[in-house]
């Protein structure tokens, strides 16, 4: 079978690895010359801990069971499976990281409540003041930024692999068998994946006019290199009110306890920070959801996160090199993992995982990939 896929980051890529580790053959086409949205503009976490129970948590635990598989084969990939740790300060954030452990999954996400000083055994860069924190065993990451190339050379070494940068494709083959690019060339085959990320219009507006998908605006940063090992990925307090899994009483009486300071509600914030092979951080984000988004980004936020960072680590952070805004596509309705459409025979759409797109993807693409009999 010659599969068609459409779109360059994590979602596109992992349906193309899908339909390669199957024994087909892929054109693999990206508007861009390069992979620029959302997959290169985030954390590169693989991130368990807080995921929805049910259907979200499963995708997730099968994607990482993936990645670790995925990172064997493709080291460049930079995966490593060195969990998070979720800094509590304050009894009432203690007390949300304790009802999470009473969670019926808890074991397969891993959790454990840690004193500061067992947290400081698995990392012993969090110098600051804290009460608690809660260890994910099954959280990882990887290198946001060098794992499409990474992949992409990968699939090119079996000679089943086709990547075509810089072609928009505008329309679908009277045929019914494939794609035409905005160079004119057709590219024919036995079955279309679009992967398009936040791009929702022209093609894929055509397609699904009435799509159920919105998109959510982002601020990251990263620094310089840190002098030391961050050996596990770090969250603040903030996080549980971001993820689903914390939601119940204890989040509720921390949310009323302890309202949000100004900015980081404003911003609907949390605070992610992973270290990158160079040794930088990466350090967000914030969450907006009212189009038309803003063109620029605000410092005020980035200020907060230096902060909270700052906090933590008990130390001045390193100069910050790099500050940037980015663009998600997320179902409307949160619960779903992601929107899966057969848009016209033998062509799927594939969109709106949010912020779970980095750790779902190699999952989601599976069960593309059996749904459309590959």
């Amino acid at each position: 079978m010659r599969v068609i896929v459409v779109g360059g980051g994590v979602l596109g890529t992992m349906h193309a690895w899908q339909a390669i580790d199957r024994g087909h053959e892929v054109v693999h086409i990206e508007r861009e010359r390069e992979a620029r949205g959302a997959s290169v503009r985030n954390f590169g976490l693989v991130w368990i801990g807080g995921r929805a129970g049910g259907d979200e948590l499963g995708t997730a635990l099968r994607a990482r069971e993936l990645w670790e598989r995925i990172g064997a084969d493709v080291p460049g990939t930079g995966f490593r499976p060195n969990g998070s740790l979720t800094v509590c300060r304050g009894a009432e954030e203690v007390a949300v990281a304790e009802a999470a452990l009473a969670l019926p999954d808890a074991a397969e996400r891993g959790l454990k409540l840690l004193t500061p000083g067992e947290a400081r055994e698995h990392n012993p860069a969090l110098r600051g003041t804290f009460d608690a924190a809660l260890w994910c065993e099954r959280d990882g990451a990887v290198e946001s930024r060098i794992v499409l190339p990474a992949l992409r050379a990968h699939l090119a070494a079996g000679g089943r692999y086709a990547w075509l940068p810089g072609r928009e494709v505008r329309d679908l083959l009277p045929s019914g068998t494939g794609v035409r690019d905005d160079h004119g060339h057709a590219h024919e085959g036995d079955l279309v994946l679009l992967c398009t990320g936040a791009w929702l219009t022209g093609l894929v507006r055509e397609l699904a006019p009435e799509l159920p998908v919105r998109r959510v605006r982002l601020q990251m940063m990263q620094t310089d290199p840190l002098d030391e090992r961050l050996t596990t990925s770090v969250a603040d307090g903030d996080s549980f009110r971001y993820y689903p899994a914390y939601a119940g009483t204890a989040l509720d009486a921390l949310k009323s306890a302890r309202p949000q300071a100004p900015v980081p509600a404003e911003h609907r914030m949390q605070l992610l920070m992973v270290q990158r092979l160079d040794g930088g951080l990466t350090i967000g984000d914030t969450h907006e959801y009212d189009e038309p988004f803003t063109f620029d980004v605000d410092s005020a936020p980035y200020e907060h996160l230096v902060e909270v960072a700052r906090e933590l680590l008990g130390r001045p952070l390193p100069a910050v090199r790099r500050r940037w805004a980015g663009v998600y596509a997320q179902t409307t309705d949160t619960t779903r993992v992601v929107h899966r459409e057969q848009v016209a025979p033998a062509t799927w759409l594939v969109t709106g995982p949010g912020g779970r797109g980095m750790t779902c993807s190699p999952a989601i693409a599976e069960r593309t990939a059996n749904l459309a009999g590959l």
